[in-house]
């Protein structure tokens, strides 16, 4: 069965998607070819925007309109995570070798942050740049299809990072 143009009045083959409305990707209708053309011709998402809040949408549209703060604030959503990932209250690293760390100066945050990264105890902040920045092209979301996974992963690999900022970043 065919599906129709949505279309007042048109009995073609409505095979192009085009939103019912500007923020609601996922309810769509079908229009032919010769309509989906007039229909994109005419869309302006940007429609009954004054200046300000097109302004906004853009600035936004660089964090995929997430709020964002600064890693040093204390109520920073991945501060928090990181802490409380590296508690281990559920003993989701006992498994690994956390108790096989030889005794120096770094905190118990510090070494899962560098296992967490793949790396030595004895890097140093240059070596720990160089891996993030790695870790990034690898994990990051625009490389990776937006794919969650990949996205939960690079979160993770961030907070470590910053945590060893902390100890090892240039003052």
């Amino acid at each position: 069965m065919k599906i129709i143009c949505d279309w007042e009045n048109c009995k073609e083959v409505g095979k192009y998607k085009a939103p019912k409305e500007k923020d609601n990707s996922k309810d769509f209708r079908l229009l032919c070819l010769e309509h989906i053309k007039i229909f994109n011709k005419n869309w302006n998402y940007f429609e009954n925007m004054n200046s300000d809040e097109i302004e906004y949408f853009i600035k936004s549209d660089s964090t995929w309109h997430k709020t964002t703060k600064s890693f040093s604030s204390s109520d920073n959503f991945f501060n928090i995570l990181w802490n409380n990932a590296l508690e281990d209250k559920l003993n989701i690293f006992s498994s690994s070798n956390f108790k096989n760390f030889k005794n120096n100066q770094l905190s118990d945050k510090d070494r899962d942050a560098l296992e967490l990264m793949d790396l030595k105890l004895s890097s140093n902040w240059t070596e720990i740049h160089k891996k993030f920045r790695l870790l990034v092209k690898k994990y990051h979301p625009d490389k990776n299809h937006g794919n969650k996974k990949y996205e939960d992963k690079l979160k993770t690999i961030t907070l470590a990072y910053t945590q060893l900022k902390k100890k090892f970043g240039k003052k």
